[in-house]
């Protein structure tokens, strides 16, 4: 790298940071987090639980912002200190110091930016991730293992917990369904980026014959709504079945039903939970589950009403592919809705989805702006 580039980069990332600068009520921010830390101070605070964990998930966001965008600041003000003494006496450690502190901060800032794009609502809520592997037995249940572990690992990398909600044994290997919450700040946000049918082609290692398989799976991701859930839901509107639990790997397993499914007769929709001891808190986070996809659910709705006043095309929904992974007769993941594409199967396999998170986060942003200019 040239000292010309060096200097370019450094002067991007000032652009970008006064942009933030700009766009960043900073006094307001600090106003905010003072008022939240003196009511999570309160005699009574964790009286009701609920709307003490969205207080506290409320004041860690504003935090982060905030802590984020003042590290992003000082990181920039240590890089043009070191272009300056670069300018005054070249030096050949102090070049590749700054290099890679340079490149470590354009890095950052870029995901910051991509931060401040989660503005939906529920875009800094945990994610509630639900896999369904489909038609085709063990080769398809194979495949939505596949795709557990590469959301599991990704969640590691972002330091993200996952608890399981429900885990459902494939009939030979992998898995017919499972649920699971990832616990993060903005893990909504990212994931929601996932959210459609998968498909695989392979040589399916299940075929004696070593022939190509073409597999799916489904993929459904809803944030978790902390707090009281404002949605109306009539007992007659419900069918409740109580199961004995399973898991994988002997996890879960009792002797009592102590597993519950719901299902909304309405709408279809059904929700499990067998991660619970009791059946009691396996029905509470079923109802809970039921009610976070509902409220998606007329979301999704006013969306399609919106675009069919203002005329646009509907971007690829749920139940379509959006997503294919290739391992034969050459390797590749390619993204339907945004082009986005690797051969790094196996790094997407092992939990590399970055790339493909933050080319649907500025597709979005494009369609956003575009139909902006349109209105």
């Amino acid at each position: 790298m040239e000292i010309s580039e060096l200097r370019h980069l450094v002067a991007d990332s000032s652009e970008k940071i006064q942009s933030f600068r700009r766009s960043l009520d900073l006094d307001q921010l600090e106003e905010d987090i003072a008022r939240l830390n003196e009511e999570m101070s309160l005699p009574g605070f964790w009286d009701n639980q609920s709307r003490a964990q969205a207080t506290i998930e409320e004041s860690n966001q504003k935090k982060q912002v905030y802590e984020e965008f003042v590290s992003l600041d000082e990181r920039l003000q240590d890089a043009e200190l070191g272009l300056e003494l670069l300018k005054e006496e070249p030096d050949e450690d102090l070049f590749n110091e700054t290099v890679n502190r340079v490149k470590g901060l354009t890095e950052d800032i870029e995901r910051y930016e991509l931060n401040l794009l989660l503005d939906h609502p529920h875009d800094h809520a945990n994610a509630i991730v639900e896999l369904h592997p489909g038609a085709g037995g063990t080769e398809s249940q194979d495949w939505g293992s596949m795709l557990l572990r590469m959301y599991t690992r990704w969640s590691e990398k972002h330091q993200f917990q996952v608890e399981m909600i429900d885990y459902q044994n494939g009939d030979e290997a992998g898995i017919k369904s499972v649920t699971m919450l990832v616990k993060g700040l903005n893990a909504y946000g990212y994931l929601k980026a996932e959210k459609g049918v998968h498909r695989m082609v392979r040589i399916s290692p299940f075929d004696a014959a070593g022939k190509r398989h073409t597999s799916f799976c489904s993929v459904d991701i809803v944030p978790e709504i902390v707090g009281e859930i404002d949605i109306e839901i009539s007992s007659d509107e419900l069918k409740i079945d109580t199961f004995r639990a399973s898991g994988a790997g002997g996890q879960h397993i009792n002797k009592t039903d102590s597993a519950v499914r719901i299902t909304h007769l309405p709408t279809g929709i059904v929700t499990q939970s067998q991660s619970q001891r009791s059946q009691l808190q396996n029905r509470e986070t079923a109802m809970n589950l039921l009610k976070a996809k509902l409220i998606q659910r007329e979301e999704e709705e006013r969306e399609k009403e919106l675009a069919q006043i203002r005329g646009e095309q509907l971007e690829i929904g749920w139940g379509s592919q959006i997503r294919n992974y290739v391992f034969h007769p050459y390797s590749m993941v390619k993204d339907v809705r945004t082009a986005h594409e690797t051969s790094a199967v196996d790094q997407v396999m092992d939990g590399d989805l970055d790339g493909f998170i933050d080319a649907y986060l500025k597709w979005k942003l494009s369609k956003s702006n575009t139909n902006d200019s349109l209105n």
